[in-house]
């Protein structure tokens, strides 16, 4: 069996950096991190969304390094976390806590630089 591996040594790295600061989260989730669920909490997320949101970010991790040999499942996972991360950042300005802003940008980020680099 010939693996072809077509992703860049840029584009992995930064995939896999991406992968699992998003699979971090996606444990912080679902081991209820007071730093993570608190804040959620206080912007209105209903607590019993947590196994779903944790299940989002954690398929959106494999999506992404599964990416790295099938495209196709990279790039859906890639459009996913940045929509995620989008309806966090939403989350965050509905709720008016502006100084929360950047917390998932520092999770979007790596995935919107591997999308870009993988095209």
């Amino acid at each position: 069996m010939n693996v072809d591996f077509t992703a860049s040594t840029a584009t992995t790295i930064v995939t896999v950096v991406a992968a699992a600061l998003v699979g971090f989260s996606a444990f912080s989730v679902f081991t209820k991190a007071q730093w993570v669920v608190q804040p959620m909490a206080d912007y209105g997320i209903p607590m019993n969304w947590l196994p779903l949101l944790g299940t989002a970010k954690a398929a959106g991790s494999l999506g992404l390094l599964a990416g790295l040999f099938v495209p196709v499942l990279g790039l859906a996972a890639a459009v996913c976390l940045v929509l995620y991360f989008t309806g966090a950042v939403i989350a965050v300005v509905r709720a008016r806590s502006y100084a929360h802003i950047p917390f998932p940008l520092v999770y979007v980020a790596p995935v919107v630089a591997a999308l870009i680099l993988a095209n």
